[in-house]
């Protein structure tokens, strides 16, 4: 008999593999160079939010990649997944990495250059 909080053998967890995140709609239509803007601000300041360094720069390398390689960088860098699009994650440490949508993907309302 195991305890209580013991789990069969060979039913260990498997990564949560990323997907892409859900669609999503800024509060008023912005254009490329302002979501870039938006971007830059954020991953400049994300030190500051607390965590490792090389734990955000492998984040942002995620987000700026396709997913295969997105899964690779996370894999590597030993990042807890809490949510497949990325938007919440853990360190091996415990410290919480936050990504705003922005950062993430597009917005549906995003107003492209012609």
């Amino acid at each position: 008999m195991g305890c209580a909080g013991s789990t069969p053998s060979g039913a260990e967890e498997t990564p949560k593999k990323l997907r892409k995140p859900k669609p999503w709609k800024h509060t008023e239509a912005i254009t490329i160079e302002q979501l870039r803007q938006m971007r830059d601000e954020f991953w400049d300041t994300s030190p500051h939010y607390g965590g490792r360094k090389e734990i955000w720069d492998a984040l942002k390398a995620a987000t700026e990649a396709d997913l295969s390689l997105a899964q690779a960088i996370i894999d590597s860098a030993g990042i807890i997944i809490s949510n497949p699009d990325l938007s919440l994650c853990y360190d091996a440490l415990g410290n919480k990495y936050e990504l705003p949508k922005f950062v993430l993907s597009e917005p549906t309302n995003l107003i492209r250059d012609s």
